[in-house]
């Protein structure tokens, strides 16, 4: 840190504001709000961090800041300075899916319309509607209704509607303000729910008309009624009330955010919208950002609840907004919220296993990874991973990606003989030495380049193996994790230093897949080498048992749970009497309780 930053973070007022991020070329990389400008932005730059936020740290050289009054102030100033400077590092509500609302213009003479766009004109919005189709078909509904105006211009004379009694045609007669306040409220209140009351007063007046004889009229009120019920009620009712509101969860996995926002109106869901992105910040501060940005400008045409998770800072939003805004801890509500993260969470495994499906762009990103580097192109890529549980039953795991394919069969396992007790290096330093030892001994070609799980220490024991012992110069590097044991940044070079690579690149995303397949083999081998170990002890304490039998027993039964339910008649497939299997049945059983 320079000594002007040094001096500026000395001077920062405890005031809430807004700061702004800036690299060595006075671009502005990050926006963020604070109830105390003091002690956050000073946070960025004491304590450790992890790798995303450490990425953003290592490009600040500068930053201002913008006092303001209170919090909600701070909210409404960054979701302005995310838009205006669109910074790097920021949520961005980039997703430009916008869902039609129907509006009831603010004119003397008001009219219906179909808008994707939410002003702050005085107007009514009701919505979002799933798609223009279902808004449309609203719309009509309403125009036979009520006889609203209908030109977006007014005529010289009256029109078709006029005629058909669906406009009071104010183009040639006046039409008072009390009337078009009261059809106003009309409609307003049949959007907000009120259809149930409008079918029992067209149903009354159709029974009314029927018993009169006027059977034409009795048609047109049937119509219109089968009309609100075809067109209103094609949800099924997921509330008892008809509150509108929004349910929004959100999922975050290999540094990508999903945020899901389901969209109940009058007790029906009626659509969802999906948003991924990186992040780089932390995730409920990212999560909230994205989530003001997305109502600031539909303040106009907010539902009267929204939903979030647990961990969510409501009370801000709900201040800013002036809607009940909360994170359900129990009922209906929190099995909404949770559901909606959840689909979240599968939206994001979808996207990755579609991006691994992506035969083009993975043998591009091994191409760019090799360019990145500086190598070459490097077909064949072997990447290592140690497992141990205090020190116990240490093992190691080494994986092959051929042209960015996991190439299964190369696979390969390694219990590790010559160290004792929790070392990670030393099980680094005999893992690599027996692996390359063993291909210059046989003659076999080498990796184009070593994936290390870990950082510059599993780097540094690596090369050392590699270089001074062996005569061999890979290339290798290394993936070291952030405090939730997600892969957060590449380090290569003699010392390893970090490598600028984008967390939303393919080349990125293959390391992740190394990574993450590297981790669960090698965790598989342990689970498997201490069910091994622990079964053959407790074999060992019975009589009778020896070393030809207790193989025998693991390789037919598997695990101790198999074992301790079989029956006696199990036991003599295998030629051992019963009056043993007895003995091996009670021995595990004891354990077991």
């Amino acid at each position: 840190m320079n000594s002007s930053l040094k001096d500026k973070l000395a001077v920062l007022p405890e005031k809430p504001g807004c700061y702004l991020m800036k690299n060595a070329s006075g671009e502005i990389i990050y926006v963020g709000k604070a109830k105390v400008l003091k002690n956050r932005v000073r946070s960025y730059f004491t304590g450790s961090h992890n790798g995303k936020t450490q990425l953003l740290v290592s490009e600040i050289v500068d930053f201002e800041y913008i006092v303001v009054s209170s919090a909600i102030e701070a909210l409404i100033l960054e979701c302005n300075l995310i838009k205006k400077h669109d910074p790097r590092y920021n949520v961005m509500l980039r997703d430009d899916k916008t869902y039609p609302y129907i509006k009831i213009t603010n004119e003397a003479q008001p009219r219906l319309e179909i808008t994707r766009k939410v002003l702050k004109d005085k107007a009514k919005y009701f919505g979002p509607y799933p798609n223009a189709g279902d808004a449309s078909e609203v719309k009509k509904l309403l125009d036979r209704l009520y006889p609203l105006r209908k030109c977006r211009n007014m005529p010289k004379q009256v029109c078709l509607y006029y005629h058909l009694g669906q406009c009071l045609a104010p183009c040639v007669y006046e039409v008072t303000e009390e009337e078009n306040r009261r059809l106003v409220e009309e409609i307003s209140r049949f959007l907000d729910g009120g259809h149930e009351e409008m079918k029992q007063q067209l149903t009354e007046k159709m029974l009314h008309a029927a018993e009169n004889m006027e059977f034409e009229r009795a048609k047109e009120y049937r119509d219109q009624i089968k009309s609100i019920e075809a067109v209103m009620e094609k949800q099924k009712i997921t509330f008892t009330d008809t509150i509108d509101r929004d349910i929004i969860g959100f999922a975050v996995e290999k540094g990508w955010m999903c945020i899901q926002i389901f969209y109940m109106r009058q007790g029906k869901m009626i659509e969802r919208q999906t948003t991924s992105f990186p992040y780089y910040g932390e995730e409920n501060e990212d999560f909230m950002s994205y989530v003001s940005q997305f109502y600031y400008d539909k303040q106009n045409a907010l539902p009267k609840e929204i939903l979030l998770p647990e961990q969510s800072d409501t009370e801000l939003l709900s201040d800013w907004l002036g809607i009940k805004v909360h994170a359900p801890k129990r009922s209906k509500k929190r099995e909404l919220v949770q559901m909606a993260s959840e689909n979240a969470r599968i939206a994001l495994q979808e996207k990755f296993a579609l991006m691994s499906k992506d035969d083009a762009r993975t043998v591009q990103a091994v191409h760019n990874l090799g360019h990145i580097l500086g190598i070459g192109v490097p077909h064949r890529i072997e990447a290592f991973d140690n497992s141990n549980i205090q020190g116990t039953e240490p093992v190691s795991a080494m994986i092959v990606f051929t042209d960015g394919r996991p190439d299964k069969k190369e696979y390969r396992k390694f219990k590790i003989k010559t160290v004792e007790g929790p070392d990670d290096y030393g099980s680094m330093r005999e893992v690599i030495r027996r692996r390359y030892s063993r291909l210059l001994k046989e003659n076999q070609p080498m990796p184009d380049l070593i994936v290390m799980d870990g950082g510059k220490g599993q780097i540094t024991a690596a090369m050392d193996i590699l270089e001074n012992e062996l005569g061999l110069y890979i290339p290798v590097c290394g993936l070291a994790k952030d405090e939730k044991h997600k892969t957060a940044q590449l380090l290569y070079g003699d010392p390893p230093e970090p490598v600028n690579l984008k967390r939303d690149s393919y080349e990125f995303y293959l390391l992740q897949r190394i990574q993450d397949e590297v981790h669960r083999f090698v965790i598989t081998f342990h689970r498997q080498s201490r069910t091994k170990t622990m079964l053959s002890s407790q074999l060992d304490e019975i009589p009778g048992i020896g070393e030809k039998r207790r193989k025998l027993l693991f390789t037919h039964f598997g695990s101790m749970k198999k074992m301790r339910e079989a029956t006696v008649e199990d036991f003599r497939q295998l030629g051992i009497g019963d009056k043993l299997a007895r003995e091996i049945i009670a021995h595990l059983r004891k354990l077991e309780s």
